[in-house]
């Protein structure tokens, strides 16, 4: 498994991310402690790899091989997350790869949409994401995407796309749309006065985001079962 590692610039955190599996992505104070919490992940993260028809390529997959090692940004070292381009998502990647990258961020997004439709609509109170309810994390999750969107041409009403599923669903279908249109053209994908992001980084992002979200709700579910998300 390739892993690029991003090192907080003040040494406080560190963030392990598989390459090839987007979403697939945990922090730890050193590379090592990193590295390890991402392997643990590995069994929930195979979910993902299943829904997206990759489930065997994913458990075939051998040990993490870091490939990469750089330099974050002050988000690296205050969120615990990558937030900064690596040298291989400005390389950019050939359609056979993209075309696998979006398939495994639909994915990541039906494994969100099926945790919350599983899960408590209250959380478990803890100190991660300040006590959020399910529905406030769904709201959350779709808030951030509708603010990164803008990138590649999409502006939508936020209350029309939260709730329900299929509002969340159709959003997320424009969005892969738009993804491959600006792919196809080359677009560079830009908020007005904000920095460019690759097309790997773009998408890499997005699916953190989602199962880092995703797992959230299900570290807290109560174990009550509700289905109106």
């Amino acid at each position: 498994m390739r892993v690029s590692i991003e090192r907080g610039p003040k040494g406080k955190k560190c963030v392990a991310y598989a390459i090839d599996w987007p979403g697939l992505e945990r922090n730890g104070k050193t590379v090592d402690t990193a590295c390890e919490r991402l392997d643990e992940y590995r069994q929930r993260y195979a979910r993902v790899a299943t829904l997206a028809g990759l489930g065997q390529t994913f458990t075939a997959e051998p040990a993490a091989e870091i490939i990469e090692d750089y330099p974050g940004v002050g988000s690296t070292d205050f969120w615990g997350i990558s937030f900064a381009q690596s040298p291989l998502d400005l390389a950019g990647i050939d359609t056979e790869t993209f075309e696998r990258r979006i398939l495994l961020l639909e994915a990541c997004w039906q494994e969100f949409d099926d945790i919350a439709t599983r899960v408590s609509p209250e959380l478990r109170k803890g100190p991660r994401g300040g006590g959020r309810d399910r529905d406030h994390i769904v709201r959350h999750l779709i808030a951030s995407e509708l603010d990164w969107t803008p990138k590649i041409g999409i502006r939508l009403d936020y209350h029309d796309v939260a709730f329900p599923v299929e509002n969340r669903q159709q959003f997320h279908e424009e969005v892969v749309a738009q993804l491959r249109y600006h792919y196809t053209t080359a677009t560079p994908a830009r908020l007005k006065g904000g920095p460019e992001w690759s097309m790997p980084f773009f998408i890499r992002h997005l699916a953190y985001h989602v199962m880092d979200h995703a797992w959230e709700m299900e570290d807290k579910d109560l174990g009550e079962q509700d289905s109106t998300s």
